[in-house]
């Protein structure tokens, strides 16, 4: 195999690809008959191991088996193949199916420390060529893949499917597969279950990432724990619709394939034209469910995140205290009350632009309500800024009410298919992004409010998914319009920040609806869920945290009784479930005694000496929701030069024993002090033998330790 100074190696007598990450190696290869086949994915190998695997794939026992797909690097349609198709192709005469014919390959590197693949292949009769890309890094274990598929005829084509790659595991004895689903404020609910024979479908067909399900899986032997086991599992970044297809064969194999789009769309592919998928980012972990977890942390910080470490602020966010009650003198109170907490962002939720009173009007009329702001948003801005924080505000850009300006002006600017009706949720509709003229519009309002008000934060929200998805009058509008909405949404996006480099933006969609790894390369951080209960929100964010970092989980501290639960909970347990993401206040601090904003003043100073271990330590789950014990979370630095612990007991159950607590990554050798009892601790014996936490007595108990090196 020949020797290439990449992380990328190629030996061409068998047809054979090693790429190689930190841990971890993918082998595929040409076969005989010019498809790609997938060899290995695991352990890191040498490239004289890997031609040890070059072995070919055995062929069908029987006139009935043919091909599941699970093998191959992008199963396609036609020949004996029965399994899902990731690439499925109509041609103009109505004939369908591809076959491989290799034309060409490139390595190249972008970038310092990234190292790309293509392997580019033509179909053996028809003039359509299918670029298979892979990028490996050398700081990451992730393998990012995608697929271009160019139309060089001159007949247009369809693309019935499109997937970006599809990945294969080893046989084992049996797979689980983990991934998360849920609905509107209960995101992110961790199922890990036997994977089925036959096909799993995760998919999203509203137009968006979705509250429902969420591009990413894992998949594991069944045996793997948080501490010790292999994990394979991949993340898509797209923010529009999408399917994510497991396959657990009947001769005991497993695979996933995964990309843009859901059933029953096809995409037109013109001559000339060509379709570049989202990338779909795999990782081997042998750490268990953790060390993947670590690893897509530390690679979205790194290598997704516009600025993974850059410390976020502590953000205090008028909704919950106002509604659409809105008004300049309201907000400057509300302002000096959250100044006094040490808030360092004041973000000005709806209820500021047109005639918004209620969710009933206004959404589309991007200019302040001149009888709540009669100067506009400026005094408020300064005010802001006098107090020492940084101002932002609440947009929802994809969206319109009819009785709206915009609406009366435009109607025909939102999806809609003539003839049907225009179902209104949450007494709106969506604008079609995917209109030129409608993008170039809303980057323009976008622009001009950002500059004016020289915004700092962005709340950018999406509060109901696509009905009635039309773009008449557009050549196949209604098949167009689901990529170049998306592809719309990030350029504007793109182009924002390109502008205002100091512009930061909270992706949110009724709470937790667009989160996925494309709408994190174009802002910094994601509203988790509208539930805002912190005994609802541990379960959430554990969820959440197995692919995505604390870093962008921004976790709100509201009033008691809880908007959406009734139920009670202490400030300080609130703020101490808060402190596992990026905490931010949400409550009505009018309403807040002297003692409750005291309170709440020594908890944000709390977080803030610790945030750095939050935002970009390395995560550890020493103890999950769902127990009958205390949930405990770490965040640890890299070099174990300090950690800090939440703990969180809901109800305790009387006899339950009290069980000290094994911490992970400390320094060999190394001694801590507990900065809040002075107390010294052996790194050995914490990690050994445990921690003993006391925690208050009676329910919702919960603690901070803060632990550094001891000189």
């Amino acid at each position: 195999m020949s020797e290439d100074p990449t992380l990328i190696s190629h030996d061409p007598g068998t047809g054979l690809w090693l790429l190689s990450t930190p841990h971890t190696s993918y082998v595929l290869r040409v076969d005989e008959t010019g498809a790609p086949r997938h060899v290995a994915w695991g352990p890191r190998l040498t490239p004289a191991e890997a031609k040890g695997l070059a072995t070919p794939l055995p062929g069908p026992t029987d006139s009935f088996e043919g091909t599941t797909g699970v093998g191959e690097e992008l199963p396609v349609d036609g020949g004996t193949r029965y399994g899902p198709p990731s690439l499925q192709v109509r041609y103009a005469d109505g004939s369908r199916a591809f076959a491989w014919r290799p034309e060409h390959h490139r390595i190249h590197r972008p970038e310092p420390g990234t190292h790309d693949l293509e392997l580019t292949f033509r179909d053996r009769v028809h003039p359509l060529r299918v670029v298979l890309h892979y990028r490996v890094r050398e700081d990451s274990d992730v393998i990012e893949r995608r697929v271009t598929v160019r139309n060089d005829g001159d007949t247009p084509v369809r693309l019935l499917r499109a997937d970006s790659a599809a990945w294969t595991l080893p046989a084992l004895p049996g797979y689980r597969l983990s991934h998360v689903t849920g609905r509107w404020s209960a995101e992110s609910r961790l199922h890990r279950e036997p994977l089925p024979h036959g096909e799993t479908v995760l998919t999203s067909r509203r137009g968006s990432t979705s509250h429902h399900a969420n591009p990413w899986l894992m998949l594991d032997d069944g045996d793997t724990t948080e501490d010790r086991g292999r994990v394979w599992s991949a993340a898509l970044a797209w923010s529009g619709t999408w399917r994510i297809t497991a396959q657990h064969t009947h001769d005991g194999r497993a695979g996933f394939t995964g990309g843009a789009g859901h059933d029953g769309t096809a995409l037109p592919l013109r001559p000339g034209e060509e379709f570049v998928s989202p990338v779909f980012s795999g990782l081997f972990s042998e750490g268990g469910f953790g060390g993947a977890g670590h690893a897509w942390h530390e690679h979205i910080r790194r290598h997704v995140l516009p600025h993974g470490d850059e410390t976020a602020p502590v953000l205090y966010n008028s909704w919950e205290a106002t509604g659409f009650d809105v008004d300049e003198a309201g907000q400057k109170a509300l302002a000096a009350r959250a100044a006094r907490l040490g808030v360092e962002l004041y973000v000005l939720d709806d209820g500021w632009f047109g005639g918004r009173r209620s969710d009933r009007a206004g959404l589309g009329d991007w200019t302040p309500s001149p009888d709540r702001f009669p100067d506009g948003l400026g005094p408020l801005a300064a005010e802001v800024r006098r107090l020492g924080m940084r101002f932002g505000l609440w947009v929802e850009p994809e969206m319109v009410n009819p009785d709206s300006d915009l609406y009366r002006a435009h109607p025909d600017w939102v999806l809609h298919i003539p003839g049907r009706d225009r179902t209104e949720l949450r007494n709106q509709l969506v604008l079609n992004l995917a209109r030129p003229d409608v993008a170039e519009f809303t980057y323009g309002w976008l622009d001009r409010l950002v500059t004016e008000y020289r915004l700092d934060f962005l709340k950018w929200d999406m509060n109901r998914a696509f009905s009635e998805a039309g773009w008449p009058g557009e050549e196949d509008g209604h098949d167009l319009l689901w990529t170049r909405y998306t592809h719309h949404l990030y350029d504007i996006l793109d182009r924002l920040r390109a502008r205002h480099p100091g512009l930061r933006v909270e992706s949110c969609s009724g709470g937790g609806g667009r989160v996925d790894l494309g709408i994190l390369a174009r802002t910094d951080e994601v509203w988790t869920s509208d539930n805002t209960d912190a005994m609802d929100r541990i379960t959430i964010q554990h969820g959440f945290g197995q692919i995505y970092p604390p870093r962008v989980m921004g976790a709100w501290v509201t009033d008691v009784p809880n908007q959406l639960t009734g139920r009670s909970v202490p400030s300080r347990f609130r703020f101490h479930v808060a402190m596992a993401g990026l905490l931010a206040v949400g409550g009505d601090l009018h309403t807040w005694s002297e003692r409750e904003m005291e309170e709440a003043a020594a908890l944000v100073a709390e977080y803030k000496a610790v945030r750095h271990l939050v935002q970009r330590g390395t995560l550890h789950r020493l103890a999950g929701p769902g127990s009958e014990e205390t949930t405990v979370v770490q965040y640890a630095a890299p070099d174990g030069g300090e950690t800090v612990l939440l703990l969180w007991r809901c109800v305790p159950r009387h006899g339950t024993p009290r069980r000290p607590v094994r911490l992970r990554g400390l320094a060999a050798g190394a001694r801590y002090r507990d900065t809040r009892t002075g107390a010294v601790h052996h790194g050995a014996v914490l990690e050994g033998y445990g921690l003993d936490v006391e925690l208050p007595p009676g329910d919702w108990a919960s603690a901070l330790v803060h632990l550094v090196l001891e000189p």
